[in-house]
């Protein structure tokens, strides 16, 4: 699932969270997905419940796994920008205005950081809810 209009815009955390939300639907949506597509025992021959499981949990993995790369990626790109912001300010200590800058920087780099730490509770969330529906039906490869 990529981000809407390709990229996640990493200058403006607004829009960045506001990405990573829209990314985050099949997360938010998962007891739904379960619910209407893993047959409960009384329908369970009427649809492949292993088959549903499985692509359920590949759709799920994709989100994990590009959500983690756009998250590092902009964490990569604003450590970039807050180091040249730390040359420059070592150049001019008094420039207030470069001082300013290097700070919303800084914060705004935490901030995508912490995003790591919310990332991590969404899939651990995901995760726990699809094994609880789908451990008969699927099993998951070990994840390294």
């Amino acid at each position: 699932m990529a981000a809407p209009g390709g990229n996640l815009n990493c200058e403006d955390f607004s829009m960045f969270q506001e990405v990573l939300k829209l990314m985050r639907t099949i997360d938010d949506r998962i007891v739904h997905a379960l619910n209407t597509t893993v047959p409960t025992v009384s329908f369970s021959g009427k649809v492949d419940a292993t088959q549903t499981c499985k692509q359920l949990y590949e759709s799920m993995m994709e989100a994990h796994l590009s959500r983690d790369k756009a998250i590092k990626a902009c964490i990569a790109q604003t450590s970039e920008v807050v180091g040249h912001l730390c040359e420059e300010r070592a150049k001019e200590s008094e420039n207030l205005a470069l001082i300013k800058q290097l700070r919303k920087e800084q914060t705004k780099l935490k901030l995508m950081q912490s995003e790591l730490s919310v990332e991590e509770v969404v899939n651990d969330r995901s995760l726990k809810i699809f094994r609880e529906r789908c451990r008969i039906h699927y099993t998951p490869p070990k994840v390294k």
